[in-house]
């Protein structure tokens, strides 16, 4: 039921505005076109195959890590993030197509973590590697919380996120290993 808060002029507009004008559209098509709709909200996911250079934050630790490169945190690391492992939301995905529920539905994990401590889950689940976490100044508008309310989803869908941070992680690790 949020309907968001976002600068449509700041350096994040083209993502935020495309999201909230790609929700407006398809409302528009259900309304007036009678199109079988369904709005899915995506929050921060993970999983193997991600590009390693993507600039997402567990792929850019994961990889850094390996490569025993500095782990880099933007600010203090306090910011926060909530992760869902890729198979979660593919499920979640699966049954929103299946259900007939046309309003947003977020899918996310609402365990909610910093980003300092993503990095630290990161290194210790590396062994041996050299990374050590740096401090560079933080990006203009990068959101500070990221917590998805699933309680449609729960309700609506019987849906929540069944992969642990530290699963999640270790297999992603293991695929980059390789």
């Amino acid at each position: 039921t949020y309907w968001g808060n976002v600068n449509p002029i700041g350096l994040r507009s083209m993502y935020d505005e495309a999201k909230r004008f790609s929700e407006a559209c398809t409302m528009a098509y259900h309304r007036e076109r009678k199109v079988d709709t369904r709005i899915v909200r995506i929050f921060n996911t993970y999983g193997p195959r991600m590009d390693p250079y993507d600039g997402r934050v567990v792929i850019s630790f994961i990889r850094q890590a390996l490569n025993d490169e500095p782990i880099t945190v933007f600010g203090e690391g306090k910011q926060t993030r909530s992760l869902c492992f890729v198979s979660d939301l593919v499920r979640g995905i699966n049954l929103t197509m299946e259900s007939d529920f046309i309003e947003p539905i977020n899918l996310g994990n609402p365990d909610e973590v910093t980003i300092l401590q993503i990095a630290k889950e990161i290194i210790d689940l590396v062994p041996g590697t050299k990374s050590k976490i740096t401090f560079q100044p933080m990006p203009p508008d990068d959101p500070r919380v990221r917590q998805p309310d699933i309680t449609r989803a729960k309700q609506i869908l019987g849906w929540t996120p069944t992969v642990s941070r530290t699963e999640g992680l270790a297999r992603m690790i293991e695929f980059y290993r390789d």
